[in-house]
């Protein structure tokens, strides 16, 4: 035991470094315990002053963001109800019953010229009727006229036959400029649009898909100008597609093909073109289009 030695030693110089280390760690513990919690304490109230301008800030944006979106609403225009399609009473919020019933009533010749004897033939219901008559425009000849059945007859004979009418996929841009409220633009985009398609349009239809017309513009459109001569195509067999031939038609997918395919094997076969609809979502407001592609058989 005398002779056991530390192998630990400490020179003078070393020593003195550990005692300082010690008085610098001791130093730091009181800055953390006594002054840092003074600090904490003026800059709390710094950030209580901070949250009250940035609840200022965050109200006033949300303001101009409710602003923004209402400017950014669809906007509705005075329609004339008869001319009601698909697309536009989809965006009215009519289902599909109701919508059908106005176009049989159509079919026969009919014309609707009151708000009642809409709701009479839609079956629409008053909320509904409240909100969308306020946009119902019947021509004035309908306003004066005396009876219902002049009327008719009088707007039968306004419009214009088939033969009447200017073909669509011949139209030049200077003859659609010609179209009251079809200026150079849009009259460009519509044939630029058919030209992307061999052989031009299918159907009048088709003109929902030109960026920025509006129903109102493309019933006026239609007023003139009809597809006569529609591209010849090879319709696909909903009921034995793949789904490589189902992504070629326009506004259908892969996830919309699969679906497609999926509802047909759980219902063993569509029976009718309208059962597309029910599938996981399919564009509604594009069914018109999407069908002159399909066939049953």
């Amino acid at each position: 035991m005398k002779n056991f030695k530390s192998h630990v030693t400490f020179s003078t110089e070393q020593r003195h470094g550990i005692f300082l280390l010690l008085i610098l760690i001791i130093v730091c513990q009181c800055l953390c315990f006594f002054v840092v919690p003074i600090a904490i304490g003026t800059s709390s109230e710094d950030v209580r002053v901070k949250k009250k301008d940035l609840a200022k800030f965050t109200k006033e944006i949300d303001s101009l963001k409710l602003v923004e979106l209402e400017a950014r609403k669809p906007k509705t225009y005075p329609f004339n109800p008869n001319y009601i399609t698909d697309f536009k009473g989809e965006i009215l919020g009519m289902t599909n019953e109701e919508i059908d019933r106005l176009l049989t009533y159509r079919k026969q010749g009919k014309w609707i010229n009151t708000s009642k004897q809409f709701q009479e033939v839609t079956k629409v219901s008053d909320s509904l009727l409240n909100v969308i008559s306020p946009y119902f425009k019947f021509p004035e000849w309908e306003t004066h006229s005396k009876t219902k059945e002049i009327s008719s007859y009088s707007y039968i004979n306004a419009s214009k036959t088939i033969e009447q009418k200017q073909d669509l996929n011949t139209a030049t841009v200077k003859q659609l400029q010609g179209i009251n409220g079809i200026g150079k633009y849009y009259s460009e985009r519509i044939v630029k649009f058919r030209n992307t398609f061999k052989g031009g349009f299918i159907a009048d239809v088709q003109l929902q898909d030109v960026y920025g017309l509006t129903p109102e513009v493309i019933e006026k459109i239609t007023n003139d100008f009809t597809v006569k001569t529609p591209r010849v195509i090879r319709k696909i067999n909903i009921n034995t597609a793949t789904v490589d031939e189902l992504v070629t038609i326009q506004h259908i997918d892969y996830n919309l093909a699969h679906d497609i395919i999926e509802k047909r094997q759980l219902r063993e076969g569509y029976k009718s073109l309208d059962e597309l609809t029910k599938v996981k979502d399919f564009p509604v407001n594009k069914f018109k289009i999407i069908e002159l592609y399909l066939s049953l058989n």
